[in-house]
């Protein structure tokens, strides 16, 4: 059976479209978008211009007034109401788009409509709410890899959504079969931001007639705009929230306006639960019979990046000091119905007496309790007090990891006693099954041969124990063991990891074992002491150890902390780990729950876990980024098989662990042996790659080769790992030849100017090729967490920037590298922490490209136009056109082959300088 056209998907998904109430328009190009967007916006406003559309002057002083801002800035235009002056001289208040009542706007669909920007694009299937296009699907034939209509959208983003298609909020990429939506953005958008729909029970709907019936149904779409996708200031960023946020949110929404019972979600780590718990705060604080709703939060979890990103969804709603007296204040504010605060505070301001007249105005009110990792015993201790003093109470807990009859806390409490209902579940096989988070490799490394099993109740206190696991020898081994193969796990991919032991003293002797070792690791410590510890039998008070930590981090970055500015020193700590400028974190129990970052890529273990403790523990490490990151890699140095199995079993409720924990490392080997077979199947040397001229085989080639390094990137991060030709079945230099070809290959694909080639949108994932540090992504990213805001800071992080500028080694970022210190030394010092670093890095690269081209025209004497003309059409087809420029040059024949040849060498690296 042949497959379905490109032609045919479209042709159906526009009847079924219209089956759905939408209006079929055509719109061709963009003086059509624009004529059609005049009608509806009139034809929407029709009331508030009292049936008096828009004069042509009139809209056209609109249509300047809406356009040429990003497209972050573009999307808060699209909710806001517009303040517009009409030509005698009265406002009216236009509207882009019904935000509340989200069946009352305007729907209509289009297709093939063709924008010219840098070139001409010609788009599948356009979504147009009000006259403006908000949804932006792109097909592929039913046998195509769906990614590859991703990849068109990038070319498109980047060449020609212009004009009114900067309203573009949702993208939808599908093949018939496979279908998923991502949000717009600014910054790149990265594969790994895309999602599949599903139903409210996590089943995937990827087919594209269902998917439409389901996620394009006109009011389901435009409650997605209105409601479920979030204007990130910190960031400048648009989101779109996944499915299970989605319905937990409407499960959560519904038990508090429906009924007066309590309710929790149950999301696994790491698959956004503060964003699913933001936005069900927000939608519930505007609901009018509820006077205030608390988002509650554990007092170690309120750091500097959770303040921030509440506060920047919610404006002033953090109460950001240790002082009861702002949260009562807060509390007393009519105006602010929703606020972030620690569980410690609010009861505090139930129980003392100072707080009473204000806190007893909410006795009998409605109010709503939100409450973040609410498996902790924290809550269940304070609940009592707070319950007892709000009578009219709801509370709302958010967790990844339950109390259950097995892990009960401490008082013997589950957390359904507290919360009553599971409103809904995302388990940890969904979130990896969907992609949101990564699973687990988990290595056991023996170190001593005795087995002891530290939950034994019966055994007495055993100095013997401590000996063992404390003992001089065995760290030293553990030790060496991490210094040998953190470098391949983490380091030359720029990544960072976590080592939480059981104790601070054990802390403390592994820190100075490392000290004394001879590596080129940044290792740090972080604890919290107690100022009144017994430290008899001890040679120093830990927190003298912590002082000593403390300087020697002090000297590594240049800082400047003590003890007596803890706060500060786990804030530039957090910092550290998640740019990856620490290699290895040693931890207690500090960062192993609420601690986000993508740059976290492995977790050594010397210490009992169990349960909730070993799943949250586990899952710093399985945040998605990369390619180069395959999973979240755990190394035990104790028996914690059963440990593992037990959690895993419990929190995915299933009785495999397999969809949570990766295979071994010999069935790996397989893997990579049986993906080799592929590629020498296809080419049995490196030479014989030359040898493939049908695309189609080039194709395979890619698509098998591609898997082949996929699969060396999951050995590499084992211990076992070397390149062995006899296990692997291929020495490394044979290897990089091969690596040579698949480069070679993506080179001529980047430079051809056949759109129709099978090869234009194939997925080449070159970051699994490269294991470059110092990188573009990795300065910007330095840049991106500087704090503008303090002179004395900013300036020393420049000139650490700069440092590691004169490091680099990457080629990409080698001609970058003139731009880049510019841009720290012009603008930078201009810039504070409200402002976008991407925005203004963009800003400042087009204009010293612009800069750039206007002094070559000076000196090759030719028009600016032209020269422009020329490094467009290199830098979309990779082509130079040199007779087109000798044609160009009016000068004797050798004047003229020198300055073609200049021109043409300006061309390719100004392109590549720029790209």
């Amino acid at each position: 059976m042949a497959y379905q056209s490109e032609a045919q998907l479209e042709k159906n998904m526009i009847e079924q479209l219209v089956r759905q109430q939408y209006e079929k328009v055509t719109v061709n190009n963009e003086s059509e978008l624009i004529h059609n967007f005049r009608e509806q916006l009139n034809k929407f406003n029709k009331k508030k211009l009292k049936e008096d559309p828009l004069t042509d002057e009139e809209f056209s002083r609109f249509l300047t007034q809406i356009s040429g801002k990003s497209i972050f800035e573009t999307a808060k235009l699209l909710r806001d109401k517009q303040v517009f002056q009409r030509d005698d001289g009265t406002e009216v208040y236009l509207e882009l788009f019904n935000t509340r009542e989200w069946c009352k706007n305007i729907f209509q669909v289009t297709n093939q409509t063709t924008m010219e920007g840098k070139y001409k694009n010609r788009y599948d299937v356009t979504i147009l709410i009000n006259g403006l296009p908000i949804v932006q699907v792109e097909l592929k034939r039913r046998g195509l890899d769906f990614k590859e209509a991703f990849n068109q959208i990038q070319r498109y983003r980047k060449h020609s959504f212009k004009g009114l298609f900067r309203f573009l909020q949702l993208f939808v990429v599908s093949n018939g079969v496979d279908t998923k939506y991502f949000a717009n953005s600014d910054a790149d958008i990265l594969f790994g931001h895309t999602f599949y729909w599903s139903d409210a029970e996590n089943n995937r709907i990827t087919n594209l007639n269902d998917f439409t019936e389901s996620f394009l149904e006109k009011c389901h779409l435009a409650k997605m705009v209105a409601r479920f996708m979030v204007l990130n200031e910190t960031e400048k960023n648009l989101m779109v929230m996944r499915p299970y946020q989605v319905f937990a949110v409407e499960a959560l929404i519904k038990r508090a306006t429906e009924t007066r019972n309590n309710g929790y979600t149950w999301h696994t780590t790491g698959s956004g639960k503060t964003l699913t718990s933001f936005k069900a705060s927000q939608i519930l604080a505007n609901e009018p019979d509820i006077k205030k709703v608390f988002f509650l939060v554990d007092r170690k979890d309120l750091d500097s990046q959770t303040m921030e990103e509440f506060n920047k969804f919610e404006p002033d709603s953090v109460d950001e000091t240790d002082k009861t007296d702002k949260l009562v204040e807060q509390i007393s504010d009519m105006t602010k119905p929703l606020i972030l605060t620690t569980i410690q505070k609010m009861s505090n301001a139930v129980k003392n007496k100072r707080y009473e007249k204000i806190m007893d105005q909410y006795r009998n009110e409605r109010v709503i309790f939100i409450i973040d990792e609410c498996h902790r015993s924290q809550f269940g201790e304070m609940h009592k007090e707070i319950s007892k003093h709000f009578q009219q109470a709801q509370y709302f807990g958010f967790t990844g990891t339950p109390r259950f009859e097995e892990n009960k806390s401490q008082d013997g409490r589950v957390t359904a006693d507290l919360f009553e209902k599971c409103l809904h579940t995302y388990l940890i096989k969904d979130a990896i099954h969907d992609g949101n988070v990564l699973g687990f490799s988990v290595e056991y490394i023996k170190t001593v041969d005795v087995d002891v099993d530290n939950d034994d109740k019966t055994r007495v206190q055993g100095i013997e124990t401590d000996e063992i696991w404390l003992h001089e020898d065995r760290l030293e081994l553990v030790a060496e063991n991490i210094i040998d193969t953190h470098e391949r796990r983490a380091k030359s991919k720029g990544y960072t990891g976590l080592f939480t032991v059981q104790s601070i003293p054990m802390l403390i002797k592994y820190y100075d074992i490392f000290k004394k070792l001879d590596h080129n690791l940044k290792i740090a410590g972080i604890f919290t002491f107690d100022p009144n510890e017994d430290s008899e039998g001890r040679e120093e008070h830990s927190r003298d150890a912590l002082e000593r930590m403390m300087k020697d981090y002090n000297k590594m970055f240049d800082k400047n902390f003590s003890t007596d500015k803890f706060p500060s020193y786990f804030k530039d700590v957090s910092k550290g780990v998640k740019t990856a400028q620490i290699d290895i974190l040693l931890v207690v129990d500090m960062f192993l729950t609420g601690f986000d970052s993508k740059k976290l890529n492995t977790l050594y273990v010397d210490r009992n876990l169990k349960y909730h403790t070993l799943v949250q523990a586990y899952s710093r490490t399985n945040r998605v980024d990369k390619a180069t990151k395959p999973y979240g890699n755990i190394v035990n140095y104790r028996n914690l098989k059963e440990n593992t199995d037990e959690a895993i079993r419990l929190y995915s409720k299933t009785d495999s662990v397999d969809d949570v924990l990766m295979k071994s490392y010999e069935d790996y080997l397989e893997q990579f042996r049986s993906a080799l077979a592929k590629v020498q199947e296809l080419a049995a040397s490196p030479e014989s790659v030359d040898e493939l001229e049908r695309e189609e085989d080039k194709h395979k080639f890619i698509v098998s080769f591609r898997e082949l390094t996929r699969n060396l990137v999951k050995l590499q991060t084992f211990t076992d790992f070397e390149f062995d030709p006899d296990k692997l079945g291929i020495g490394e230099q044979t290897y990089q030849d091969y690596k040579s070809k698949y480069l070679r290959i993506y080179d001529e694909v980047k430079k051809s100017d056949s759109k129709e080639s099978i090869l234009a949108n194939v997925d080449f994932s070159i970051e699994l090729m490269h294991t470059d540090r110092i990188n573009v992504s990795y300065i910007m990213n330095l840049i991106r967490n500087i704090n503008f805001d303090d002179e004395k800071e900013r300036e020393k992080s420049v000139r650490e920037i700069e440092e590691e500028l004169e490091r680099a080694d990457n080629e990409e970022l080698r001609l970058k590298v003139d731009l880049i210190k510019n841009f720290l030394r012009k603008v930078v010092p201009t810039m504070t922490n409200q402002d976008s670093v991407d925005d203004s890095y963009n800003k400042f690269e087009q204009e010293e490209r612009s800069k750039e081209i206007e002094k070559a025209s000076e000196e090759f004497n030719i028009a600016e136009e032209k020269l422009q003309y020329f490094i467009e059409e290199y830098e979309y087809s990779g082509i130079i056109d040199n007779q087109e420029i000798s044609d160009t040059i009016k000068l004797p024949f050798m004047k003229k082959k020198r300055l073609q040849k200049n021109i043409a060498e300006f061309i390719t690296e100004h392109t590549t300088r720029y790209l």
